[in-house]
């Protein structure tokens, strides 16, 4: 029982990430993005090989969409839904992402801000936020509380990273 889908793959840019050994290099996943997304879509579809799943390949892809936004000049965000491993994977991205800016910053910061940064999209920068569980209201203002607990927490996950 085979199942084939058809569509025209013109409106789409297609990046593909490679290992290289002694015998050459092997694809180890993909990832594309429409030529011109209305949505400002950065990526459409996203996928790691099983052999190299778990070795901070899908990551990369997902980093290197957000750094074209930036040489864009543009934010941007997946297509929606994500599959529930695209979200854990995309939420780690933008965790980490986010948590990186509001460390470097001393002084108060906006979202829109963050995403200037970032190029992650203003929507996935909130959502995030509330994932972590990190805003919080003082006086009427929605502030951003970063505990001990996720400092060390994003060291962790950072020093995987090295």
């Amino acid at each position: 029982d085979h199942t084939m889908l058809s569509f025209a793959s013109d409106p789409f840019l297609f990046y593909f990430g490679t290992e290289k050994d002694a015998a050459g290099c092997h694809l180890l996943g993909y990832f594309s993005k429409e030529k011109e997304s209305a949505e400002e879509y950065n990526g459409a579809c996203i996928l790691t090989l099983p052999c190299y799943q778990r070795m901070g390949y899908g990551r990369l892809l997902i980093e290197f969409s957000y750094e074209l936004s930036k040489v864009e000049g543009k934010t941007g965000s997946p297509e929606k839904p994500l599959s529930d491993l695209g979200l854990l994977s995309y939420r780690a991205y933008w965790s980490e992402t986010i948590i990186g800016v509001l460390r470097k910053k001393r002084e108060p910061i906006s979202v829109n801000e963050i995403a200037e940064i970032t190029s992650i999209k203003p929507d996935d920068i909130i959502s995030t936020l509330y994932h972590l569980n990190i805003v919080k209201y003082y006086k009427g203002l929605s502030c951003i509380v970063l505990t001990e607990e996720l400092l060390k927490s994003h060291d962790r996950a950072m020093g995987k990273r090295k």
